[in-house]
Protein backbone atom coordinates (compact mmCIF):
# COMPACT_ATOMS: atom_id res chain seq x y z
CA UNK A 1 0.00 0.00 0.00
CA UNK A 2 2.90 2.35 0.63
CA UNK A 3 4.61 1.43 -2.66
CA UNK A 4 1.22 2.28 -4.05
CA UNK A 5 1.18 5.81 -2.28
CA UNK A 6 3.93 6.92 -3.29
CA UNK A 7 3.42 5.92 -7.15
CA UNK A 8 0.02 7.90 -6.61
CA UNK A 9 1.52 11.21 -5.09
CA UNK A 10 4.39 10.92 -7.82
CA UNK A 11 1.67 10.76 -10.26
CA UNK A 12 0.17 13.52 -8.85
CA UNK A 13 2.79 16.03 -8.91
CA UNK A 14 4.04 15.10 -12.27
CA UNK A 15 0.05 15.72 -13.12
CA UNK A 16 -0.28 19.54 -10.92
CA UNK A 17 3.48 19.86 -13.02
CA UNK A 18 2.53 19.66 -16.42
CA UNK A 19 -0.92 21.91 -15.86
CA UNK A 20 0.81 24.62 -14.17
CA UNK A 21 3.50 24.26 -17.17
CA UNK A 22 0.50 24.32 -19.36
CA UNK A 23 -0.64 27.39 -17.84
CA UNK A 24 2.09 29.37 -17.93
CA UNK A 25 2.94 28.87 -21.31
CA UNK A 26 -0.39 29.57 -21.98
CA UNK A 27 -0.18 32.84 -20.67
CA UNK A 28 0.04 35.67 -23.35
CA UNK A 29 3.69 37.77 -23.39
CA UNK A 30 2.93 40.91 -22.79
CA UNK A 31 2.68 43.28 -25.84
CA UNK A 32 5.93 46.00 -26.25
CA UNK A 33 5.88 49.19 -25.11
CA UNK A 34 5.06 51.62 -27.96
CA UNK A 35 8.12 53.52 -28.16
CA UNK A 36 8.22 57.35 -26.75
CA UNK A 37 7.55 59.54 -29.30
CA UNK A 38 10.21 62.27 -29.66
CA UNK A 39 10.21 66.07 -30.44
CA UNK A 40 12.47 68.42 -32.35
CA UNK A 41 14.48 71.09 -31.11
CA UNK A 42 14.13 75.02 -32.10
CA UNK A 43 17.46 74.62 -33.63
CA UNK A 44 15.84 71.82 -36.32
CA UNK A 45 13.74 74.84 -37.54
CA UNK A 46 16.75 77.62 -37.68
CA UNK A 47 17.78 76.65 -41.35
CA UNK A 48 14.08 77.86 -42.50
CA UNK A 49 14.88 81.28 -43.73
CA UNK A 50 11.12 82.66 -44.06
CA UNK A 51 9.72 83.36 -40.28
CA UNK A 52 5.97 83.14 -41.25
CA UNK A 53 6.97 79.62 -42.74
CA UNK A 54 9.11 78.72 -39.51
CA UNK A 55 6.03 79.57 -37.23
CA UNK A 56 4.13 77.09 -39.10
CA UNK A 57 6.67 74.08 -39.01
CA UNK A 58 7.38 75.36 -34.63
CA UNK A 59 3.18 74.95 -34.34
CA UNK A 60 2.62 71.79 -36.36
CA UNK A 61 5.82 70.57 -34.04
CA UNK A 62 4.10 71.33 -31.05
CA UNK A 63 1.13 69.89 -32.57
CA UNK A 64 2.18 66.58 -32.15
CA UNK A 65 1.40 67.24 -28.11
CA UNK A 66 -1.75 68.91 -28.69
CA UNK A 67 -2.70 65.95 -30.88
CA UNK A 68 -2.34 63.54 -28.36
CA UNK A 69 -4.43 61.47 -26.86
CA UNK A 70 -3.13 62.97 -23.64
CA UNK A 71 -4.55 66.10 -24.72
CA UNK A 72 -7.27 65.23 -26.23
CA UNK A 73 -9.41 63.11 -24.10
CA UNK A 74 -9.78 66.42 -21.83
CA UNK A 75 -10.57 68.97 -24.56
CA UNK A 76 -13.76 67.07 -25.98
CA UNK A 77 -16.52 69.14 -28.35
CA UNK A 78 -19.23 66.98 -26.88
CA UNK A 79 -18.43 67.74 -23.56
CA UNK A 80 -17.92 64.21 -22.35
CA UNK A 81 -14.12 63.27 -21.82
CA UNK A 82 -12.83 60.33 -23.70
CA UNK A 83 -9.94 57.70 -22.36
CA UNK A 84 -7.41 55.63 -24.08
CA UNK A 85 -5.00 55.98 -27.09
CA UNK A 86 -7.43 55.26 -29.06
CA UNK A 87 -10.08 57.91 -27.44
CA UNK A 88 -13.23 55.83 -26.52
CA UNK A 89 -16.45 57.19 -24.33
CA UNK A 90 -14.98 57.27 -21.22
CA UNK A 91 -15.97 54.22 -18.64
CA UNK A 92 -17.83 55.26 -16.65
CA UNK A 93 -20.45 57.88 -18.70
CA UNK A 94 -19.35 60.95 -17.32
CA UNK A 95 -20.60 64.45 -18.76
CA UNK A 96 -18.82 68.41 -17.83
CA UNK A 97 -21.31 69.73 -15.93
CA UNK A 98 -21.81 72.83 -16.02
CA UNK A 99 -18.19 73.35 -13.76
CA UNK A 100 -16.16 71.49 -15.94
CA UNK A 101 -15.53 69.40 -13.21
CA UNK A 102 -18.30 66.33 -13.58
CA UNK A 103 -22.50 66.41 -12.78
CA UNK A 104 -23.84 67.38 -9.69
CA UNK A 105 -23.49 64.21 -7.25
CA UNK A 106 -20.65 63.01 -9.29
CA UNK A 107 -17.54 65.07 -9.61
CA UNK A 108 -14.51 64.24 -11.10
CA UNK A 109 -12.92 64.18 -7.64
CA UNK A 110 -14.58 61.27 -6.77
CA UNK A 111 -12.42 59.13 -8.79
CA UNK A 112 -9.42 61.10 -9.91
CA UNK A 113 -7.46 62.49 -7.09
CA UNK A 114 -4.74 64.73 -6.44
CA UNK A 115 -1.76 62.20 -8.08
CA UNK A 116 -1.81 59.59 -10.31
CA UNK A 117 -3.32 56.32 -8.41
CA UNK A 118 -1.69 52.99 -8.88
CA UNK A 119 -4.60 50.01 -9.34
CA UNK A 120 -4.56 45.91 -9.33
CA UNK A 121 -6.35 45.95 -12.87
CA UNK A 122 -4.88 44.08 -16.04
CA UNK A 123 -6.35 46.68 -18.27
CA UNK A 124 -6.52 49.58 -16.09
CA UNK A 125 -3.15 49.97 -14.28
CA UNK A 126 -3.71 53.30 -13.06
CA UNK A 127 -6.25 56.08 -12.65
CA UNK A 128 -5.16 59.54 -13.29
CA UNK A 129 -5.13 62.47 -11.17
CA UNK A 130 -3.56 65.96 -10.48
CA UNK A 131 -5.11 69.05 -8.40
CA UNK A 132 -6.36 70.92 -10.87
CA UNK A 133 -8.36 67.73 -13.22
CA UNK A 134 -11.23 69.03 -14.80
CA UNK A 135 -12.39 69.02 -18.38
CA UNK A 136 -11.18 71.56 -20.70
CA UNK A 137 -13.53 74.67 -21.04
CA UNK A 138 -15.80 74.69 -23.52
CA UNK A 139 -14.08 77.44 -25.32
CA UNK A 140 -10.92 75.02 -25.47
CA UNK A 141 -12.90 72.43 -27.72
CA UNK A 142 -10.57 70.66 -29.89
CA UNK A 143 -11.42 67.18 -30.80
CA UNK A 144 -12.17 66.96 -34.75
CA UNK A 145 -10.72 69.98 -35.65
CA UNK A 146 -8.04 70.42 -37.95
CA UNK A 147 -4.18 71.66 -36.12
CA UNK A 148 -4.75 75.21 -38.19
CA UNK A 149 -8.37 75.54 -36.42
CA UNK A 150 -6.74 74.56 -33.01
CA UNK A 151 -3.88 76.91 -33.87
CA UNK A 152 -6.70 80.02 -34.10
CA UNK A 153 -8.61 78.94 -31.12
CA UNK A 154 -5.88 78.87 -28.78
CA UNK A 155 -4.10 82.57 -29.46
CA UNK A 156 -7.78 83.87 -29.61
CA UNK A 157 -8.37 85.26 -25.84
CA UNK A 158 -11.76 85.15 -26.45
CA UNK A 159 -11.23 80.99 -26.06
CA UNK A 160 -8.22 80.59 -24.39
CA UNK A 161 -8.97 81.52 -20.87
CA UNK A 162 -8.53 85.28 -21.81
CA UNK A 163 -4.57 84.61 -21.85
CA UNK A 164 -2.07 87.08 -23.90
CA UNK A 165 0.50 85.39 -25.80
CA UNK A 166 2.90 85.08 -22.87
CA UNK A 167 0.50 83.94 -20.18
CA UNK A 168 -0.39 81.17 -23.05
CA UNK A 169 3.24 80.26 -23.32
CA UNK A 170 3.78 80.54 -19.02
CA UNK A 171 -0.07 77.94 -19.44
CA UNK A 172 1.67 75.52 -21.89
CA UNK A 173 5.06 75.25 -20.40
CA UNK A 174 4.98 75.90 -16.84
CA UNK A 175 1.12 74.48 -15.65
CA UNK A 176 1.11 71.57 -13.87
CA UNK A 177 -2.37 69.75 -15.60
CA UNK A 178 -0.64 70.44 -18.70
CA UNK A 179 2.89 68.96 -17.44
CA UNK A 180 0.24 65.67 -16.50
CA UNK A 181 0.67 64.66 -20.25
CA UNK A 182 5.03 63.62 -19.47
CA UNK A 183 3.51 61.69 -16.63
CA UNK A 184 0.42 59.85 -17.38
CA UNK A 185 0.45 57.09 -14.58
CA UNK A 186 1.14 53.55 -15.91
CA UNK A 187 -0.50 51.98 -18.76
CA UNK A 188 -0.70 55.51 -20.88
CA UNK A 189 1.72 56.92 -23.06
CA UNK A 190 2.94 60.17 -22.17
CA UNK A 191 2.59 63.60 -24.92
CA UNK A 192 5.61 63.67 -27.48
CA UNK A 193 8.78 64.96 -25.70
CA UNK A 194 9.14 66.62 -22.66
CA UNK A 195 6.66 70.14 -21.46
CA UNK A 196 10.14 72.18 -21.52
CA UNK A 197 10.86 71.22 -25.45
CA UNK A 198 6.97 71.82 -25.74
CA UNK A 199 7.07 74.75 -24.00
CA UNK A 200 10.08 75.96 -26.41
CA UNK A 201 8.67 75.45 -29.24
CA UNK A 202 5.69 77.20 -28.31
CA UNK A 203 7.68 80.51 -27.50
CA UNK A 204 9.33 80.05 -30.65
CA UNK A 205 6.35 80.58 -32.40
CA UNK A 206 5.25 83.09 -30.46
CA UNK A 207 8.60 85.26 -31.34
CA UNK A 208 7.96 84.05 -35.04
CA UNK A 209 4.76 85.74 -35.32
CA UNK A 210 2.33 82.94 -34.01
CA UNK A 211 1.71 81.58 -37.51
CA UNK A 212 -1.22 79.19 -38.02
CA UNK A 213 -1.23 76.12 -40.15
CA UNK A 214 -3.97 76.35 -42.77
CA UNK A 215 -7.22 75.14 -41.04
Amino acid sequence: MRAVAIVLAAGSLMVGGALLSSVGAAAPAAPPAAPVETLKSVADFTSIQDPAARSVALFTEAGKVINSPRCMNCHPVQRAPTQGDNRHPHNPPMVAGQSGHGPVGLSCASCHGPANFATWGQDIKSIPGDPKWALAPVEMAWQGKSLGAICAQIKNPAKNGGRSLAELHHHMAQDHLVGWAWNPGDGRRPAPGTQAQFGELVKAWIDTGAKCPKA
